[in-house]
């Protein structure tokens, strides 16, 4: 195996309007220490490059916020590598190829890592200027560990 495939991957998904930020709040946390055989980084969500970014790895775990209508600060944890995304849960507001098209083009093609894990938290605001709100705020250091016990396989 490659050393590529033998480390697992984090991406903190999201744009700094409102609570859209959450997933990056989650990876910049994580990057404060530095943890052996996994990589974390930020991305907008983009799915086409988000495709891209989680090759050669075989585990991955995505951080977003959620966008589905539910109470503010609900969680979700999907495992992608064996059930579907709600296309409606995932926002990404630039272009209609976000995180759950993503996940189901790779699905599709042949692409997904072994593993794949989703964890998104409800947001409520996804305005330019506005800070995260502070229930979600408060979420980050406990998500940011529960994608590390997922990226780990505990």
């Amino acid at each position: 195996m490659n050393t590529d495939q033998s480390r697992g991957l984090i991406v903190g998904v999201g744009t700094e309007y409102g609570d859209d930020a959450f997933g990056l709040l989650v990876a910049r946390h994580l990057a404060r220490r530095t943890y052996e055989n996994i990589t974390i980084i930020t991305h907008p969500g983009e799915g086409a490059s988000l495709m891209e970014t989680w090759q050669g790895y075989e585990r991955v775990v995505i951080v977003d916020c959620a966008a589905s209508g539910a109470s503010i600060a609900s969680r979700y944890t999907f495992n992608a590598s064996i059930e579907r995304i709600p296309t409606k849960m995932l926002r990404y507001s630039t272009h209609a190829f976000g995180v759950a098209e993503a996940i189901e083009t790779a699905r599709a093609l042949g692409r997904l890592p072994e593993r794949l894990v989703v964890i998104a938290v409800e947001g409520q605001s996804f305005n330019a200027g506005e800070s995260v709100d502070e229930r979600l705020a408060s979420l980050v250091a406990p998500i940011a560990a529960e994608a590390l016990a997922a990226v780990s396989g505990h």
